[in-house]
């Protein structure tokens, strides 16, 4: 039996969402439609049916989340933890399928998906759900801080055997705002921030691609045909956009395939030299709006877990966008993340469009 809700979903988070998927549909043709027409895809829009068979899978899965009462979740919260562990855990096996140096595709013959994507949700909904049983005692280190502790650690380390930094840094970042949101202590909070910027410092120092990065992000031009050329090629595409940009389908740095990954974790550039500073400008709104919109849910949802829930959707894909503008814009150093909604992902997406499905749902039954 359904529900009964006292009012409809949040109109203005369905409508910045729903901008959000036009945006990045057109965009995933512009940007890939020319190097689409080479062998092996064939066919000019073999990106676009992709993602647009994705997003209508996705919407599909959205409206039968807002429609899903929250609450429920709580009961298979344990669930979402063990199923988000195996995943992390299967991808590591033969299971696992390697593509461009990392094996983060879980290959099961019938479909292959990221399984990282799922599991940042399921962690979510775990998170949230133990937090708002522990709110009492969340001031404690044994219940404030070391389950999520133990759990950041768990699956980080296991993404980042992938490897995968950008998805490693969304998903603790991500529990680590949620930590504070519940009211865990800020000097605890200062200390494991103290020791997570620690940690990341070593994990590039002794790694050679990442510390070539880092180096290449400090000064591209150092390395413009090697590890600057991402960010080089990025910047150009941004500047040569101006403020009205070079049109739709237009853009050379993409259309010449100079600018690596345009479709995936680069497409902002894209947006950038074809729809210009004003259309870069838009999709930045668009997310602070979506961010504005769930922060708003989070704060009149109905009980504790539906105000953790909701701020740790929220947070974590707000914080990808973050992520990924600022590697485009040379602002962070180069990590291999996509943009939500927008970026050409099928399982990105879909679990991103669920994820919305239950922020509206809690929308419903707001104070």
């Amino acid at each position: 039996m359904l529900p009964s809700y006292r009012k409809p979903p949040d109109f203005l988070l369905f409508a910045t969402v729903c901008l959000l998927l036009s945006i990045g549909l057109i965009m995933v043709f512009s940007s890939s439609f020319y190097y689409a027409m080479f062998p092996p895809f064939n066919s000019h829009s073999y990106f676009l049916k992709r993602q647009a068979a994705y997003a209508v899978l996705g919407i599909g899965g959205m409206l039968v989340m807002m429609r899903y009462d929250y609450r429920k979740l709580k009961k298979l919260s344990k669930y979402a933890l063990l199923v988000a562990f195996l995943l992390l855990i299967a991808v590591l096996t033969p299971l696992g399928d390697s593509r461009l140096g990392a094996q983060r595709w879980l290959d099961l013959g019938i479909i292959s998906f990221q399984p990282s994507d799922l599991a940042k949700l399921c962690l979510v909904i775990f998170t949230a759900h133990s937090m708002a049983q522990n709110r009492s005692r969340i001031h404690t280190f044994s219940y404030g801080m070391l389950p999520y502790l133990l759990i950041m650690i768990a699956a980080g380390g296991l993404i980042m055997l992938e490897p995968d930094l950008g998805t490693t840094l969304t998903l603790l970042g991500t529990i680590y705002i949620m930590m504070f949101v519940a009211g865990v202590q800020l000097s605890r909070l200062l200390i494991l921030f103290g020791i997570g910027v620690a940690s990341i410092l070593l994990l590039i120092y002794f790694e050679p691609y990442r510390l070539r990065r880092l180096l290449a992000f400090l000064d591209p031009e150092k390395d413009p045909t090697g590890a600057g050329w991402h960010i080089l090629n990025s910047l150009m595409s941004l500047g040569s956009g101006g403020l009205l940009g070079l049109g739709l389908g237009q853009g050379r740095h993409s259309k010449f395939l100079y600018l690596p990954e345009r479709q995936t974790d680069f497409i902002f550039a894209v947006i950038g030299e074809e729809l210009g500073f004003i259309g870069a400008a838009l999709v930045i709104l668009l997310f602070v709006l979506f961010v504005w919109r769930g922060l708003k849910i989070a704060v009149a949802a109905p009980d504790a877990f539906g105000s953790m829930l909701a701020a740790g959707i929220v947070v974590g894909i707000g914080l990808q966008a973050f992520i990924n503008i600022g590697v485009v814009t040379s602002t962070l150093p180069i990590t291999g993340i996509t943009l939500p909604f927008i970026s050409f992902g099928g399982t990105s997406l879909v679990f991103n469009l669920l994820a919305v499905g239950i922020l509206l749902n809690i929308s419903r039954q707001s104070r």
